[in-house]
């Protein structure tokens, strides 16, 4: 005689089929995955204790607190996964989510940034500001999408970071364009940044970040350009005594996201991200500012000499540059910059 299963053996076994059809058909067209937590990989070049990274840490906990922990980023600071190019490259490719950018680097992708290298466009940081948070900076984040040729660039623009003016430092004041005459002065591998040096007499010498403290050290170089940040972070104040506030580009800090990761995001995903993203900025802004008055002073009692600088000369020798570069779309910006109060 065939022997058959009991009625509730049977029925557990037939929900269990059915339960495991069910999980295996939601997985495979994602339509059960809208509850389940996403972890964005974000990386940038900076140590974990700059400003920059506080700035992500508060965007990663609001990103959290905002989607009601659906999505979330995993950080990788201090270039664990690349340099700032390969960090780009990897945007471009999808195989990671959101990384930070200076937007001289960006400028080899995407010519309309360079013209945040271009010496004195800006006035001041109020001036700066109301660029990068009105329709022309937030316009730019968006046209980021497609390169110069009119193809997809691979990424989009999320937000700025603060990372203040770029100022000459070295072992010898500058405070007028004569001091520069000759001098090697470092500047990051941007023809922008070089035409300025040039202008200002100078010889431009790109030199890799990591290799500076070496070259300055040993004379390859005489002096560079950045922030006191940067400055302090580097401990270049141990070779360079004397730092000279002239201001003579603001290039801002740009939060990137892979335009296949943002493609993959809904609508109400991309809100969440955007709102943490720009409450972010907010935040960086004043752990920036706090960081600089904190550099300023750790200067001083290292004994840097600094200098506040007559703006004027350097503006007019430096007007070449930004005429060379006034032509076409870029020149346009440039007007619509200049316009802005």
């Amino acid at each position: 005689m065939k022997k058959t299963l009991p009625p509730f053996i049977f029925g557990l076994l037939l929900g269990l089929v059915a339960a495991s059809l069910l999980f295996t058909f939601l997985d495979d067209d994602g339509a059960g995955t809208a509850d389940v937590s996403r972890r964005l990989k974000v990386a940038h070049t900076l140590p974990a204790s700059h400003p920059v990274h506080a700035g992500m840490e508060y965007m990663g906990k609001r990103l959290e607190e905002i989607s009601g922990g659906k999505l979330s980023l995993v950080i990788f600071p201090s270039g664990q996964l690349g340099s700032e190019t390969q960090t780009i490259e990897q945007l471009q490719s999808g195989t990671l989510d959101i990384a930070k950018s200076s937007a001289a680097p960006i400028g080899n992708f995407l010519s309309l940034f360079k013209v945040f290298s271009l010496p004195y466009l800006f006035r001041d940081e109020a001036h700066y500001w109301n660029v990068l948070d009105g329709e022309i900076g937030q316009g730019l984040l968006e046209e980021m999408s497609v390169n110069d040729s009119g193809h997809s660039s691979g990424m989009r623009g999320l937000t700025y970071y603060d990372s203040g003016s770029r100022n000459f430092y070295g072992k010898r004041p500058v405070l007028s364009p004569d001091d520069l005459k000759g001098v090697k002065i470092r500047v990051q591998n941007d023809p922008v940044a070089m035409d300025m040096v040039s202008a200002l007499g100078g010889a431009p010498t790109p030199v890799a970040w990591g290799e500076l403290y070496t070259a300055l050290q040993q004379g390859v170089v005489d002096g560079a350009e950045n922030n006191p940040p940067s400055f302090v972070t580097s401990r270049h104040f141990e070779v360079c005594k004397d730092f000279s506030f002239d201001h003579h580009s603001r290039v801002p800090d740009i939060l990137l996201i892979s335009l296949r990761t943002w493609n993959d995001l809904s609508g109400q995903e991309r809100n969440w991200l955007l709102q943490a993203a720009r409450e972010s900025s907010v935040f960086q802004r004043q752990a920036w500012s706090a960081e600089v008055r904190k550099s300023l002073d750790l200067m001083r009692t290292e004994g840097v000499r600094i200098h506040e600088v007559d703006l004027t000369p350097f503006i007019d020798a430096t007007r070449s540059v930004r005429d060379k570069y006034a032509a076409g779309l870029l020149k346009e910006l440039m007007e619509r910059i200049e316009s802005v109060n």
